[in-house]
């Protein structure tokens, strides 16, 4: 809405974490060799380690990613979950 790109978020106690979404934007990638346009967004997770450990944040943004990737899985199913 506002055009930010990235940001950090704060977390205010008694908050264990919380997620910063960035604008998306249009960039140059590479696809097989080949310059075109992709869509990217930058997305951040500030975590409390002494509720959540590093793992678990991991996790969480790489089903997150999976899940923006491919929204009809959520419809759907996914046997991987």
């Amino acid at each position: 809405m506002f055009a930010v790109e990235n940001f950090s978020a704060v977390l205010i106690p008694p908050e264990a974490a919380a997620l910063a979404v960035g604008s998306i934007r249009d960039v140059p990638v590479v696809d097989n060799g080949a310059m075109k346009v992709g869509r990217r967004m930058q997305v951040t997770l500030s975590c409390d380690h002494r509720a959540l450990d590093g793992m678990q944040a991991a996790k969480f943004l790489q089903e997150f990613k999976a899940i923006l990737e491919a929204p009809l899985q959520l419809a759907i199913g996914d046997e991987r979950r």
